[in-house]
């Protein structure tokens, strides 16, 4: 699976921004879709992710702020970000994990590449 993330950018606290992450197949076929960030000297850390049932889990910091969608037509999960703070500045990264059972059950990770996100103060 190839992920393809969109979106980052600068903008003011208060300010919004949608990242988009592109699968290259369909995401009905991938288990959890989600996005992670990573600020400058921290460790990368969930922010949301959806599962191909609809389920969803957003870290505290993003619960009321923070939306994950599916376009699924589109192949695309969609991360709205509202009401930003300066401590949402970081690389934001795409990420999917398909279960596969051939040759046994397997889960697999893929990677996009990192979408910068500023925000000023």
């Amino acid at each position: 699976v190839q992920l393809q993330a969109s979106g980052g950018g600068l903008v003011q606290a208060g300010g919004s921004l949608r990242l988009s992450c592109a699968a290259s197949e369909s995401i009905f076929n991938i288990n959890i879709m989600g996005w992670y960030r990573q600020a400058p000297g921290k460790e990368r850390e969930l922010v949301a992710n959806i599962t191909n049932g609809g389920g969803i889990l957003y870290a505290d910091f993003a619960k009321g702020r923070f939306t994950i969608s599916r376009d699924n037509a589109k192949n695309t999960v969609v991360l709205q970000m509202n009401s930003l703070k300066p401590e949402d500045t970081g690389d934001y990264y795409c990420n999917a994990r398909v279960k596969r059972f051939s040759p046994k059950p397997s889960w697999y990770e893929y990677w996009g590449q990192g979408t910068q996100v500023t925000v000023s103060s």
